[in-house]
């Protein structure tokens, strides 16, 4: 993704997260979830509010590159 000119606080991704979790694979949900739960760095927090934004309009193969990425970004 490229990078964000608008920094989401963490309270703004757990809220983007929530709003997408009916369209989320579960197992990205969980994990989204608990690594929201530990301190992370502005960038990671942003990455993640975009791959989330918009999850739910997006087409299959959309949201099949955006799991890769999350499962990257949530891996690290």
């Amino acid at each position: 993704m490229s990078p964000c000119k608008i920094d989401h606080p963490v309270e703004d991704v757990r809220s983007k997260l929530v709003s997408q979790q009916d369209v989320l694979p579960r197992n990205l949900y969980r994990r989204s979830k608990q690594f929201l739960e530990t301190t992370r760095t502005q960038l990671e927090l942003n990455e993640l509010f975009h791959l989330l934004k918009k999850y739910d309009l997006a087409n299959s193969e959309e949201q099949k590159s955006r799991n890769v990425k999350l499962t990257k970004l949530l891996g690290s």
